[in-house]
């Protein structure tokens, strides 16, 4: 490829709106072109990052009897519609109708046609186990998209979807599934990526682990037990606390609080902790706009994933009307409607001589004991989040730290899910008649592309490692105009194509300056510079991206020279 020959500009500036930094590098190296919201056109070098990316994934799938199958992204919403989820997914669903008015859907994720792919080839025991994948354009209408790559609405994704008799075996598959993950991480360049447990969210199932490489830009929360190897997703991590009580429980007593709205002016009014406050957050259910209060300690925050999953739907803050009968900012747990649904976090479970409101402007309780004041049939569950210095719930030690990811791949145990509300089954080797067990596995191959621009990289661009990057070789020929020069990078550069060498070559009549900050922003791992200084001496400045290698080599051994660099550096790609 000749540089001045490759659509797309590259220029120094940073983009606005781009918080982060593979963002930035990406349209300012010309590898992404904004279209819409969440949606970009990817030009060559980010296509070539891409196919090696896929072809590490297809490599990793195929050596665990996966086969490579592909999906529509236009489906008939009948599918959705057998397994429920037309009607439980809301906005991220995109719904289309024909011109024939029969409904459609744009394939986010591909449970539905998966199982209706196989479930006529699955009817006996004697097909399974089997896994099937797809490397394919999704569209999922994020409310936010931002970091460029790294949370868009199109996007290239690996889904597979494994196919089982037994719950052992699922999760037999599952660990193979977990080290082929771990390998597609390596070899493209991210060693240190960590699992945790996570929500299963919208897929379903009970068992799922997410992909996460820690990162400051990274939009998830990450428990990390500093003390075991306890690794969750904030979302997902119980919040053990322990019980504050008091030996003996004071009388509840009706305090005038006024303009105590909220916790931080309550504790400083009544000269308390916030720890002995009762929270009260309100939400309302998509499905009926019913009203749902939580109660939970003062100096706690809800998760909403926790209580999404409690409900079985989606929420959003609510509007709080005079109609609701709810005092908004002195709400308590006595005297609510029966029309609206309380539940407490287990952190207020057992606590004495807590504040909460009265259900009554400008007044709170004192002394209130939830053992005594609530009723038996009071309903706790794990509803806030875990925070930093936490009890980890598998040791015990308080030794939790929050730490930002990003997610780079998904696994998880579906179960009968999908298999049970599309009515797969199969017959065992006695005639019974089952549901199979599922499990499905998702990569996203831009947002990796992009986690590994966030990992490797300095203050010029990105630094590829060798096993994704864009080209292998990078040639700037300074002075092309000099004779000699010209016709060393030329024959250079014939001599790599036909010895099989990715290679770029930057023959442009360009200052040198101009000429590596460009290859600074292509990131490519060898450069090579050619200059009538170097070409007086017979030699080629050689040098890594990284900055680990600079020397001059005779010219006359160059090729061999630099296919011996490329398949070193290829090596350290390689799964150990």
């Amino acid at each position: 490829m000749k540089l001045d020959k490759l659509v797309g500009e590259r220029f120094k500036e940073r983009p606005a709106n781009c918080s982060a930094d593979s963002h930035a590098f990406m349209v300012r190296g010309g590898y992404i072109k904004y279209v819409a919201s969440g949606i970009y056109t990817l030009s060559l070098p980010m296509r070539r990052i891409a196919r090696k990316i896929e072809q590490i994934i297809r490599e990793e799938m195929d050596a665990i009897d996966g086969q490579e199958v592909l999906f529509p992204v236009v489906l008939p919403a009948s599918l959705w519609m057998e397994s429920g989820r037309y009607y439980e997914v809301e906005n991220e669903l995109v719904r289309l109708n024909d011109r024939h008015k029969t409904p459609y859907v744009l394939g986010m994720t591909h449970e539905e046609p998966a199982v209706h792919l196989v479930r006529e080839y699955g009817q006996t025991y004697a097909k399974y186990p089997f896994m099937i994948y797809q490397i394919q354009t999704k569209f999922r209408d994020e409310m936010r998209p931002k970091g460029g790559l790294l949370r868009v609405r199109e996007f290239t994704m690996k889904d597979a979807y494994s196919f089982h008799t037994s719950q052992e075996d699922l999760e037999q598959y599952y660990e193979r599934c977990y080290q082929a993950y771990k390998n597609v991480f390596y070899r493209a360049g991210l060693p240190n990526v960590i699992s945790v447990a996570s929500d299963s969210g919208m897929m379903g199932g009970d068992i799922s682990h997410e992909f996460m490489e820690l990162s400051p830009i990274g939009e998830d929360s990450l428990a990390l037990c500093g003390n075991c190897d306890y690794r969750s997703n904030l979302e997902a991590a119980e919040n053990v606390v322990e019980v504050i009580r008091d030996d003996v429980s004071e009388e509840m007593v009706l305090e005038h609080t006024p303009d105590t709205k909220t916790i931080d002016a309550v504790s400083e009014y009544l000269g308390i902790d916030g720890n002995r406050c009762f929270k009260a957050v309100v939400y309302q259910k998509t499905v009926d706009d019913s009203y749902v209060v939580v109660f939970l300690r003062g100096d706690l925050d809800i998760s909403e994933p926790k209580l999404k999953r409690l409900l079985g739907s989606d929420i959003y803050p609510a509007l709080i009307t005079l109609e609701s009968g709810i005092c908004a900012g002195y709400i308590g747990p006595q005297g609510l409607s029966s029309d609206i649904r309380v539940l407490f976090d287990n952190s207020v479970k057992g606590n004495n001589n807590m504040v909460c409101g009265a259900n009554k402007d400008r007044y709170h309780y004192t002394g209130f004991d939830t053992l005594r004041d609530l009723p038996d049939d009071a309903e706790y569950a794990d509803l806030s989040k875990i925070a930093d210095g936490g009890k980890c719930p598998k040791c015990g030690q308080e030794a939790i730290s929050v730490a930002q990811g990003i997610e780079v791949g998904n696994i998880f145990q579906l179960g009968i899910k999908y298999s049970k509300a599309m009515n797969m089954s199969y017959t065992d080797q006695e005639g019974n008649e089952h549901f199979p067990i599922m499990g499905c596995y998702g990569i996203g191959v831009g947002r990796l592309g992009a986690t590994v621009c966030e990992a490797h990289n300095d203050e010029y661009g990105p630094i590829w490692p060798m096993s994704i990057a864009p080209w292998q070789v990078h040639i700037c020929a300074i002075r092309s105009d000099n004779a000699q020069v010209a016709q060393t990078s030329e024959k250079l550069y014939n001599d790599l194509l036909k010895a099989g060498v990715e290679v770029i070559c930057d023959d442009r009549l360009e200052s040198a300056g101009i000429m590596f900050a460009d290859a600074d922003l292509l990131g490519v791992p060898i450069r090579v510079v050619i200059s009538p200084k170097t070409v007086e001496k017979n030699v080629l400045e050689i040098s890594t991206r990284d900055k680990s290698f600079a020397e001059d080599i005779p010219a006359d051994c160059a090729v061999e020279y630099l296919k011996s660099m490329i398949e070193r550096m290829l090596r350290s790609y390689d799964v150990k």
